[in-house]
């Protein structure tokens, strides 16, 4: 997603790239994402199932279609609620276009900023807060298994750091 903030993984060679492709479509690489919704989650963590397909309604959005959508599964775990916002993690279990974003609106918590599927912004309107943070997969070469994780961006912990205060 555009206003997604974290790691990318950029695959040098075709070889790679087919590995890589492989271990998204087999479940077998794991991403975790840190997100700010709007309003509490009340659970600690969850699952959320539902199909994803293009809306109908908008084309630039995708939405939940339990009849011609593609699977789609994320998991979340509650990190830190605030008066009226929830920090979470989420873990992919499938990879579709603006999983997160679309699962999270379906259960009424948008990720804080995202314009585009109902999102608040009187916090932050510069995009969703949504930061991929944590990947791991088998190196495509020697099939070792490599972690990567980098720190939420400045802009996420000033407001986070606005709630605390």
């Amino acid at each position: 997603d555009k206003d997604t903030s974290g790691l990318l993984l950029i695959c040098k060679n075709n070889f790679a790239h087919k590995e890589i492709a492989s271990q998204l479509e087999t479940h077998s690489m794991h991403r975790e994402y840190i997100a700010l919704v709007d309003g509490i989650i009340t659970s600690d963590s969850g699952k959320i199932i539902g199909k994803i397909g293009r809306s109908k309604e908008n084309r630039l959005k995708m939405a939940i279609d339990n009849i011609n959508g593609k699977e789609a599964i994320t998991h979340f775990e509650v990190l830190k609620r605030y008066k009226k916002y929830t920090l979470i993690k989420c873990r992919l279990e499938t990879g579709r276009t603006h999983q997160i974003r679309v699962h999270m609106s379906s259960i009424n918590h948008p990720l804080v900023g995202d314009k585009i599927y109902g999102g608040s912004t009187s916090l932050y309107n510069e995009g969703q807060l949504l930061h991929a943070y944590n990947l791991t997969f088998s190196q495509p070469s020697t099939k070792k298994e490599v972690n990567v994780q980098i720190d939420l961006p400045q802009y996420f912990i000033d407001v986070l750091n606005k709630l605390e205060n």
